[in-house]
């Protein structure tokens, strides 16, 4: 998951009986041991995740462990990572699951699920392909931490402590940031290489964060005002020091990794894109294309599905063509609707008024569809200028789940000629509401889940119900506007597009050319879009293909439900039963929606 100002989204919450609570049942006499172990592991589990990970504790609002990020990339990180997964799957076994009760059984398989891919991710095996390209232009902390240290993220600026404790993550930044390159060199020793083009593009968020003034960065922002509790005589030591940190001490160390991807790394990183060009790198694809889906399926099968998927939304592409009365061909509309000058927002401002509306617009429907809403605010962003030349088109960041502080949608306003006002409407849906806000702050707000399935979670479902919300355009009242409509396609087609080019990138030799061509072709993104998404599936292969694979399963899921109950089926219930677990697994999903399909039938 560094965005900006504005529409506060109040969703007013009717609050339903948590779905995970009612169905708990009765507890035999001797299940409440076994269930009690089982909770215990839980709660033991997730309190060792928090101090292994503070960030997480950070972005849930707990502040016990924040003066620390922690020591990932470490050897000892790692090993302690591995101890933990084994020792709790080993507990976990030593519980009957057949005793527990119909919520506990599900908590253990989605512990189970994640703790045996967690376990999996890091054999020797695999970490020796991944740990030694520890920054990417997509993901990489070079950027994320700037955000978490502006004063506008998880990390709180409430008192002396807090901004002390800034300084102490300061710290663990730096060292964070050479450990990055002892990685590196590792990979170096051993063959495993990033390509060219992320280092390069790496580099070149490094140059635009250091062509900023030390006063100017992000890093300064939370000593550019104080909160009235940080007294007078103390912000002037607070602000030097927080200077002193920036110009001696982070900047310092970006030009070190700098140097050392210039000068040593690039010129023996690869140039193929793919990970079939990289030693080791078909195994690892191989095992993100499961981690990314949850599902047992090959590269090829999600290329057959991604060319399905886009022959469909061609088809549905054409309808809107010669609905509009476009004199000309599929191609020609495409690039019409890429190009022409009426779909461009013409500011940054009327960008971000546009994305106010939308929200105004959803927020009156919202209750129709969904018999629980989140407490958590929305705010509408826009993404920070030192990182919007490499961001994605829209994000989302989660806020705290007692509402301290809200959740984020981040819109890109980069290159503003390429941003198409027709896709404006499906991107809110996917980022916002009822998207990754809903899905998430649901999650987090459900107290009456363990804390892995409230806060934890996997790509495929997250991305999955994101894209699922777009399709809901109708019932929402949105897309009215055969333009819009084709954005929602668009957006659709994009995701599509997706399983082709990521498996036909990594998996079947292609080049960054060809899938950007195979972007433009099919679809209406703007050359900027294209070359940024691309380029995004070249730096994180595989995550690109969750969305697509989560949104059809939970889309057959519903027409599966609709067809068992006929008359029953009830939309709202539907969508407490996906929402209100937090983030399946999908086949545990699938379990669960079959269950809960057979208990309405009984």
């Amino acid at each position: 998951m560094n965005r900006r100002a504005f529409l506060t989204v109040l969703l007013a919450s009717t609050m339903a009986t948590p779905v995970f609570a009612q169905t708990a049942g009765s507890t035999a006499p001797g299940q409440a041991g076994r269930n009690e172990r089982l909770h215990t592991l839980f709660h033991d589990s997730d309190e060792a995740n928090l101090r292994r990970n503070p960030i997480s504790a950070l972005f849930r609002g707990d502040y016990r462990y924040a003066d620390r990020l922690g020591d990932f990339l470490t050897d000892a990180y790692y090993a302690a990572e591995k101890a933990a997964a084994e020792q709790e799957l080993a507990a976990l076994a030593a519980i009957d699951r057949d005793s527990l009760n119909a919520t506990d059984r599900l908590a253990y398989d989605v512990f189970k699920f994640q703790r045996e891919s967690d376990l999996r991710d890091l054999q020797p095996d695999l970490l020796a392909l991944t740990r030694v390209r520890p920054i990417d232009h997509f993901s990489g902390f070079h950027t994320f931490y700037p955000v978490l240290a502006s004063g506008r993220s998880a990390a709180p600026f409430r008192n002396v402590e807090d901004y002390e404790n800034n300084l102490k993550r300061h710290r663990q930044f730096v060292a964070g940031l050479d450990r990055a390159i002892v990685r590196f060199r590792e990979g170096l020793a051993s063959g495993v290489v990033d390509t060219r083009l992320t280092i390069r593009n790496v580099i070149g968020q490094l140059d635009t964060q250091l062509a900023q003034a030390p006063e100017e960065s992000p890093y300064f922002g939370p000593v550019q005002t104080f909160p009235d509790a940080v007294p007078e005589a103390e912000r002037a030591r607070l602000r030097t020091a927080h200077l002193a940190a920036i110009r001696d001490d982070i900047y310092p160390a970006y030009r070190r990794l700098r140097t050392f991807l210039q000068d040593e790394y690039l010129p023996r990183a690869r140039d193929g894109v793919g990970l079939l060009n990289m030693q080791g790198g078909e195994r690892l694809y191989a095992r993100l294309v499961e981690l990314n889906t949850t599902l047992p399926l090959t590269p090829q099968e999600v290329h057959q599905t991604g060319l399905r998927e886009v022959a469909r939304n061609l088809a549905e592409m054409e309808q809107v063509r010669q609905r509009v009365g476009f004199n000309g061909t599929l191609r020609e509309f495409l690039e019409f609707l890429r190009t022409d000058p009426q779909f461009a927002a013409p500011t940054r401002d009327a960008m971000r008024e546009g994305y106010y509306a939308i929200g105004r617009r959803v927020d009156q429907r919202l209750g129709e569809l969904f018999s629980t809403l989140p407490r958590t605010r929305l705010e509408i962003r826009e993404v920070e200028e030192f990182r919007e030349r490499n961001a994605s088109t829209g994000s989302y960041q989660n806020g705290n789940p007692d509402g301290s502080r809200p959740g984020i949608f981040y819109y890109n306003a980069y290159d503003l000629p390429s941003r198409r006002t027709h896709g404006m409407e499906a991107l809110y849906l996917h980022e916002g509401a009822p998207g990754h806000h809903f899905q998430i702050s649901l999650a987090n707000e459900n107290e009456a889940l363990p804390n892995f399935m409230r806060f934890g979670g996997n790509t495929a479902f997250v991305e999955g119900w994101a894209l699922y919300a777009e399709t809901l355009w109708e019932e929402l009242g949105m897309e009215t506007d055969p333009y819009a409509r084709f954005g929602g396609l668009n957006a659709d087609m994009y995701r599509s597009i997706r399983l082709v080019v990521d498996t036909g990138i990594h998996a079947m030799g292609w080049t960054r050319e060809q899938a950007i061509r195979y972007m433009l072709d099919n679809s209406g993104v703007s050359e900027t879009q294209a070359t940024t998404e691309v380029e995004r599936y070249i730096a994180i292969p595989g995550q690109a293909l969750a969305y697509k694979t989560g949104q059809l399963k939970i889309l057959e899921l519903r027409a599966r439900a609709q067809q068992a109950l006929g008359s029953r089926f009830d939309l709202k219930e539907f969508h407490a039963q996906v929402l209100m677990t937090g983030a399946l697994p999908l086949a545990v999903l699938e379990r669960k929606i079959d269950d809960w399909i057979a208990a309405q039938r009984a």
